[in-house]
Formats: structure tokens, sequence, C-alpha cells
């Protein structure tokens, strides 16, 4: 495969701590493979603000580098993770820009993940979500076999389906009203579709909402912007499914 080069202008938003104004810096980067990773570009980058001495390196999250953590969050662009379609930014390559273009690079915007440093935005409040109802429980003991509990093919394949998001906050990013229905749904669908989820089927959805919203999010209006860039294209019908959940649960909930 040819490896074509190219020179680029990145507009990069730079932002000290939490409570620094922060701003866009522009930097250019030459020579840069079509074949790098959007995170490998950015390191060629940051080796050359180290080795020049004026600027520190810019801070972004990563850990996997293989589409699976959800770390490597960025707006590129005016769209989360860049470009391409069901990819997240680690796994998006320079052949997806061509020679000359300017790319902007920014956090996630919204106040319930507020940036931490540069393109580092703190998700803890998802880590809070899922330890109000992301459980089950279970008696412990000797491992059971496998086929112990019988599940319906489409209810395995679509639990699997929702199990695949990575918690990345793209869904959040996107949406106008920064709503993280799509993550919770997601979750909510995962363990509700399954019997092991059983048990705390019914307060589950009710305590994940209840912190969801403590958290600050906002409401979803069914825009289904979440659903577009999603990396791991998560489809909205859980969204459906957790009103469901939730309504049960209110139906049902003791008086």
């Amino acid at each position: 495969m040819e490896h074509n080069t190219m020179n680029l202008t990145l507009k990069v938003w730079r932002q000290k701590n939490k409570k620094d104004k922060g701003g866009f810096v522009t930097y250019s980067v030459s020579d840069i493979s079509s074949e790098m990773s959007f995170l490998e570009m950015i390191d060629v980058l940051n080796e050359r603000l180290v080795n020049e001495g004026k600027d520190e390196p810019i801070a972004f999250d990563h850990d996997c580098r293989e589409g699976i953590c959800g770390m490597c969050s960025m707006y590129i662009n005016g769209r989360p993770h860049g470009p391409w379609e069901g990819t997240t930014t680690c796994q998006l390559h320079m052949r997806a820009f061509k020679d000359g273009d300017t790319i902007v690079v920014e956090p996630w915007r919204a106040n319930a993940f507020p940036v931490i440093k540069d393109l580092v935005v703190d998700r803890s409040s998802f880590d809070r979500i899922i330890q109000a109802g992301g459980y089950i429980s279970v008696n412990t003991g000797n491992a059971v076999d496998a086929n112990s509990l019988p599940i319906e093919k489409e209810k395995a394949d679509t639990a699997f389906a929702s199990a695949a998001c990575i918690g990345c906050g793209a869904c959040v990013a996107a949406c106008k009203n920064s709503s993280a229905l799509l993550f919770v749904s997601a979750k909510v669908s995962h363990l509700a579709l399954l019997p092991q989820g059983g048990p705390e089927r019914k307060t589950r959805v009710a305590d994940m909402i209840a912190q969801m919203d403590k958290e600050g999010f906002g409401s979803c209006t069914s825009t289904g912007a979440c659903e577009a860039v999603c990396p791991k294209e998560i489809s909205i019908t859980n969204i459906a499914r957790l009103n469901g959940e939730y309504g049960i649960s209110g139906l049902t909930a003791d008086k």
C-alpha cells in the first residue's frame, strides 16, 4: 500500500486545569504518514514540543489504542472521534484527511465531563452511574456450567450488542442536551435481557437514572445524534427498552 505524506494545520484546545479558561493553539505538522493513527500523529507533535521546550505536550487520554477502552475521546472537526463511522479516535487513521487540511481538536463539552487538562475530561460520572446499579447478585462457589441458564439467541445477541458500549462518552458529546441516556440504556439493557440481571432489575434502572440526573446530564429529545457517532454503533432502541424498564419499575415499586 502506498503511504502518502501530508502537511497539516492543527487547532488544538489547550487548558491547564479545570479553572483555566482555555483556548485554541495552532500547530503545524509536516511529513505525516497517511497510515499513522490520529494518536500517533499527536505523539509526533508532542515529541516535537518536548524537544523544542517551548510548550508542554498536549495532554490526552489513551490506554489500549485498540478501540476497546474508550479513553481516546476527542472531538475532531465537530464530530466525536472524527469522520469515520463506528471508529474510535485511536483507530482513526490519517488517510481520513488530506494534505493541507486544518483539523480542529477539542475535548468533550458537557458539564458532567469537566476538563481536567487539554483534551482530558473527567468521566468518573459514568463510573458513579454504573456503581449506582450496574451489579448483579450471584451465589458464589464452584463455577457453573455455561449452559445451565439457557438464553434465547435473540436476547443473547441483543444483550451482547448492548454490552459492547465502552463508555467513551461520544453520545454525551454529540447530544445538544448532553444526555447520557444511550450509555445508561445500554448498561440497563445488557443486564435486563439476561436472567442474571433479574434480582435487581426493578431497582437498577431507577437508581441509575437517579444518579444520571444527579450528575447533571441533560434529557433525551430523540434526535439520534448519539447513535450516529457511537464508535460501537449502540442502537437507540436501547433507550426505548430503558423507558419500558423504568415504567415497570415505577408501577411495581413498593409504596
